[in-house]
């Protein structure tokens, strides 16, 4: 391919989106440039505190819980109060609790505080993902959600690298460093990015009255793919979890796992723009499919990894399976979620991930000590099966999505987006068929849900 096919690629690849949507992007990426904590929690509680190995997994395990929590609970302030007020207190006050966790010295303090960051720090995704959706037009929704996974991941690679000298330096120093680029968000957030809610009218201010997480839990379809998220999820995870603790187990180096697990990164950042194009305009019930074999059945081949550069091999494998399965999932959940719920359906999707956060780490040990690292991955594989098949079975008959414009931001909250077909303001009219994701906000295949079959909603206190 030649330099100006490349270009005009490039060029193809981020044309046509909004204004808005870059600013939310580069907050996106400044965050991930941030992400001190999650990445070193355990080792500064180990190494640098001199805590036990069961305690920084009991605090790992709280910050996970922490997202659970607040997931629900930020879908509904997404809907109620809007996405720029609750994307705004998520990112402030995720900056003062990680600078505050920075000078705990007694363990309860630690975990308090722990599950507070956990609880803010997530707070912040269904309020971007529905934003996402509301800036975007339809049809450039699968492409947006892929630049915005890869600005994640290449955040993520960068601070990893960068927080690691800081770390050598002064943890505290990371921790501090997290809150000032996560308050920069925050600042980026008030001063450029305006309230994307659509405006109700009186007919969709009632219907909004019946909108409440009653409705997304009766929603069929949409909490199949809910669950299959969570599976999906448990697979994915595994790359955290269960590969270090095989790799170790098996009697390959920390430094081992770190070469292997580099390789899904940089294959995101290099692939994740390129294969989003092939993909975008392509069936996304067979992409989903084909997503979950291919995670299943990647991690499932790590049980034959003798050496070093096949267990690489495997990571190739699920990786691309990450890179189809994120934008594809985010766009589907944005598709089958009513215009005037987005935030609570988000909020749903985004709790699946972070329920699976807390029990893969825990089946992943449980099942190698048991029965062995074999075990794990023949359970990965069954896994992606099983998830393949619900995924064809959950998308058959879904209709159509016509594009249709995306608000005029210019006038903030007063511009009112005509709803996508697939996603009308009126619960059970195709919102009720499928949830697609967003994870994107966080990291991991940030995932994807769809639409169920159309209900009766009745109304709900949340």
């Amino acid at each position: 391919m030649s330099v100006a096919s490349l270009r005009r690629a490039a060029r193809e690849s981020v044309s046509g989106l909004p204004r808005e949507f870059w600013w939310l992007w580069t907050s996106t990426l400044v965050n991930r440039l941030g992400a001190f904590v999650a990445t070193f929690m355990t080792l500064y509680l180990t190494m640098d505190r001199g805590y036990s190995a069961s305690f920084a997994g009991l605090v790992v395990a709280l910050h996970g819980l922490g997202g659970v929590i607040s997931s629900l609970i930020a879908g509904v302030m997404t809907d109620r109060l809007g996405r720029r007020p609750t994307l705004m207190a998520a990112q402030a006050s995720t900056a003062l609790s990680v600078a505050l966790l920075g000078f705990m010295e007694h363990p309860a303090a630690i975990a308090a505080v722990a599950l507070l960051v956990g609880m803010t720090s997530n707070a912040s995704r269904p309020a971007v993902q529905a934003m996402m959706a509301d800036i975007v037009r339809p049809e450039d929704r699968v492409r947006a959600f892929a630049l915005n996974y890869w600005a994640i991941n290449l955040g993520f690679a960068v601070s990893a690298t960068a927080a690691g000298f800081v770390a050598e330096y002064s943890y505290l120093a990371g921790f501090l460093g997290e809150a000032a680029l996560t308050m920069v968000c925050a600042v980026l957030v008030y001063i450029k990015l305006p309230e994307s809610r659509p405006d109700k009218g009186a007919a969709a201010a009632a219907a909004d009255a019946e909108v409440g997480l009653g409705t997304v839990l009766r929603d069929g379809r949409f909490m199949g793919v809910v669950g299959l998220s969570f599976l999906i999820s448990l697979i994915f995870m595994q790359g955290s979890f269960g590969l270090p603790l095989a790799m170790g187990t098996a009697g390959f180096s920390s430094g081992d796992y770190g070469l292997v697990i580099a390789v899904n990164g940089v294959l995101i950042v290099l692939l994740q723009i390129p294969v989003t194009r092939f993909i975008e305009h392509r069936d996304p019930q067979k992409l989903l499919v084909l997503s979950a074999l291919l995670a299943g059945y990647g991690f499932g081949l790590t049980a034959f990894g003798g050496s070093l550069g096949v267990i690489a091999l495997t990571v190739c494998v699920w990786t691309l399976a990450e890179i189809i399965n994120s934008p594809t999932q985010m766009g589907l959940v944005v598709r089958l979620s009513p215009l005037h719920g987005r935030g609570r359906y988000q909020g749903m999707y985004t709790m699946s991930w972070a329920v699976a956060s807390l029990v893969a780490p825990l089946l992943a040990g449980w099942v190698i000590d048991r029965f062995g690292a074999e075990w794990l991955w023949g359970a990965t594989a069954v896994l992606g099966t099983v998830a393949g098949l619900g995924y064809w079975l959950l998308m058959r008959n879904l209709p159509a999505v016509e594009p249709v414009e995306p608000a005029d931001l210019s006038a903030g909250a007063d511009a009112e987006p005509e709803p996508d077909s697939g996603s009308g303001s009126e619960p059970g009219s195709g919102s009720g068929s499928e949830p697609g994701s967003a994870s994107g906000s966080g990291r991991g295949p940030a995932g994807l849900p769809l639409p169920g079959p159309a209900v009766t909603p009745a109304p709900s206190s949340a």
